[in-house]
């Protein structure tokens, strides 16, 4: 799963194309949650972006079903 030492907010993230979802562990709480439904262009964004907390909360919270583990 990459990691995103950078990030304050987020610890990881991993996405399955196949399968469209994208599995985000958060710093501090260390829970994952996996979003379903995730287009490969919104994972590309969160890597991309300067603030992946900031992207999360515009382009995924909110946004798809998830599942908490």
């Amino acid at each position: 799963m990459p990691t995103f030492p950078a990030s304050t907010s987020v610890a990881s993230a991993d996405y399955n194309p196949a399968t469209r979802v994208l599995t985000i562990q958060f710093r501090g709480s260390g829970k994952h949650y996996s979003y379903h439904g995730v287009p490969q262009p919104v994972y590309d964004g969160l890597l991309n972006a300067s603030s992946k907390g900031r992207y999360y909360d515009a382009f995924i919270k909110g946004r798809y079903t998830f599942s908490r583990y």
